[in-house]
């Protein structure tokens, strides 16, 4: 889509912003009764997006695919002022926030992934062994072989 000069500062529609960003329509929709996003409504009842829902769509695109709920990043994008394209500060102090909770999922995906490896051909998935399935061997006390 080849942008022309004098549309600078124009609103654009559901579908310009769906093929800017590479997010499905229904996305942009879901995105905005979640209140990640915000659009005006025209005269004819079509919505309008801000340039500024660009930058917020890719910041929620990039803050999905490492995991982060919706709901977290519908606050963390509620802390920025309306009407503002979020800047590099603004991202550095997100990500700052989102990388702490990354680290962690890593750490917990290590750990997982070593106890997989014990795991694996145990049968019985309620030995004292068994962390993945029966944490602190748990279902012990219900008697021998899987309860689940």
């Amino acid at each position: 889509m080849r942008i022309n000069p004098e549309d600078h500062g124009k609103a654009l529609t559901v579908g310009e912003v769906a093929e800017r960003s590479g997010v499905a329509v229904s996305a942009l929709h879901f995105y905005e009764t979640k209140g990640l996003i915000q659009s005006q409504r025209s005269a004819g009842n079509q919505r309008r997006y801000h340039r500024d829902v660009l930058r917020r769509v890719a910041v929620i695109k990039v803050a999905q695919r490492i995991g982060i709920p919706l709901a977290e990043i519908a606050g963390a994008l509620s802390e920025l002022p309306d009407g503002r394209t979020p800047t590099a500060r603004d991202w550095k102090r997100l990500s700052a926030r989102w990388r702490v909770q990354l680290d962690e999922r890593i750490n917990d995906l290590t750990v997982l992934r070593h106890q997989l490896d014990q795991c694996i051909g145990c049968g019985c998935l309620s030995i004292k062994a068994c962390r993945l399935r029966n944490p602190c061997d748990e279902l012990s006390e219900k008697g021998p072989g899987p309860h689940i």
